[in-house]
């Protein structure tokens, strides 16, 4: 079972950006349909992106479209979440999230529900604010 972690999070001002990583261990995440979720203060786990095990299936929640950015470097077993013009409400904990997809059945559905999920990381905080 692969293990998450992430890093990258951080106190950045509105219109910054900032590049959130995904790191495996204990398996290659090129196996997994990997997803971005985040949790504001007070409020519900909000999906944020997808990705299947093909970075030609990327999805994008409609808040974050045109601004984030989700791809894979499998040499480093990484998932990124490239985020550009942060906005104030962008701030929450990140989590990314793996699930073993060895059909390649991925869709927009199946990569937006948290309940797919098998493993979650930690989490790593993103502020935006002046």
């Amino acid at each position: 079972q692969v293990q998450l972690v992430e890093s990258g999070g951080g106190l950045v001002q509105p219109g910054r950006s900032l590049r959130l990583a995904c790191v495996g261990s204990g398996g290659m995440l090129d196996d997994y349909a990997v997803g971005w979720f985040r949790q504001a203060p007070g409020k519900e786990r909000e999906w944020v992106s997808g990705c299947g095990t093909s970075v030609d299936f990327t999805y994008y929640h409609r808040s974050v479209q045109g601004r984030f950015a989700i791809s894979r470097d499998n040499s480093k077993n990484t998932v990124y979440l490239q985020m550009n013009r942060l906005k104030p409400e962008d701030t929450a904990v990140y989590y990314c999230a793996a699930r073993a997809d060895p059909w390649h059945t991925s869709t927009e559905i199946t990569l937006s529900d948290p309940n797919l999920y098998d493993t979650w990381g930690q989490g790593t905080l993103v502020t935006v604010s002046s």
